[in-house]
């Protein structure tokens, strides 16, 4: 049985241009000085040159060296933003296209080559850095039509699937050439938000071995699903873990859609840890259980509280619910000491 590694923090939303978020010796520094044991670190530039770390082990062997002397290591590099961009919808090519380099906006398909070469880079860098795994979007194709109205035509999400398997599957290929898992965080707005989707995703890029999950509940609580019940069942694929809390409180005006409402006034909410519905007692359990090889990552988001109180008291919140598992079982000073001649005897045999 393994003890799940932490407290780490995703650093993507405490970089900033004030001290101590303003690069990544300082970050590091912050996050020890809570109590964190690692950082996740987002494919900022202001945190790390992608196309450098793929290319340079001095360049990495650097990086490792500023976490280390902080007091902290690297758990997982993260690409969401570039993840997201190997699949986009027109519909929202305004909108994602600040995501992009600027020599690549206004231009889709030159962005979805950006966005692959991107991922690529991040598969070299972090077997540079010596992680086994990586943390991204999928982006979506379908995601616009997530709701049957108008009618979808047949085979519209089936090509849709189609598509995104022929964009990963070269970028899973390099992941599995540098021997790193790639996790998608299964999340509202990406073609893979849920076990059903990510099924379909599977089947069509052949159960790539590479091709693996980010377990976060707050999305499956906004969602109202049932996250305990998906450890159960994926368990073997699930090979990082973002700590977030969330809430879910409908009421006679709105449900899971939320009315297009802000983030403060959705009945599915945010929270910081200890402070919205998810039951991580159990989630750790869960994981302990089935030996999750991963750290436990805080990803701190809440409509209410200040991220730097979010980010101090979930230190302590998640080295709390870490489980430091047995070396025996329990009931070991009662083993009778049978030998097979004795079993069998007990058995009537």
């Amino acid at each position: 049985m393994k003890t799940i590694k932490g407290p780490a923090i995703f650093l993507a939303q405490f970089v900033g241009d004030a001290l101590p978020f303003d690069n990544l010796a300082h970050l590091a520094g912050w996050a020890a000085r809570l109590g964190y044991k690692g950082i996740q670190v987002p494919a900022d530039p202001r945190l790390i040159d992608l196309e450098q770390a793929a290319s340079s082990q001095t360049y990495c062997d650097d990086l490792l060296g500023v976490a280390a002397d902080e007091g902290v290591v690297i758990t997982e590099l993260a690409t969401h933003l570039q993840g997201q961009l190997v699949a986009v919808h027109p519909a929202y090519d305004v909108l994602f296209d600040g995501f992009a380099a600027p020599q690549v906006r206004g231009n889709p398909a030159a962005r979805t080559q950006w966005a692959m070469q991107q991922m690529k880079w991040a598969a070299k860098a972090s077997q540079r850095l010596g992680l086994t795994a990586h943390v991204t979007f999928s982006g979506a194709l379908a995601w616009p039509y997530v709701y049957p109205w108008p009618q979808r035509p047949a085979g519209l999400i089936e090509t849709a699937f189609d598509e995104l398997a022929r964009r990963w599957t070269p970028i899973l290929d390099a992941f599995d050439e540098a021997g790193v898992d790639v996790c998608y965080e299964l999340h509202p707005g990406e073609d893979l938000h849920d076990g059903v989707t990510f099924e379909r995703f599977l089947s069509v890029v052949k159960d790539h071995a590479r091709a693996n999950i980010l377990f976060d509940p707050s999305h499956y609580v906004l969602q109202q699903l049932d996250y305990l019940a998906f450890i159960d069942i994926y368990h073997e694929r699930i090979k990082c873990f973002h700590v977030k809390d969330a809430e879910f409180r409908p009421d006679g005006r709105q449900g899971v859609y939320g009315g297009y409402s802000g983030w403060l006034e959705r009945a599915g909410r945010f929270r910081s840890l200890g402070d919205g519905q998810v039951d991580f007692k159990a989630i750790f359990s869960k994981m302990a259980q089935y030996d999750y090889p991963g750290w436990a990552v805080l990803e701190w988001e809440c409509a209410l509280k200040h991220p730097e109180d979010g980010a101090r008291e979930g230190a302590a919140f998640i080295a709390q619910h870490i489980i430091r598992v047995a070396e025996r079982a329990f009931d070991d000073f009662a083993d009778s000491g049978a030998n097979a001649g004795q079993l069998k005897r007990v058995l009537g045999l």
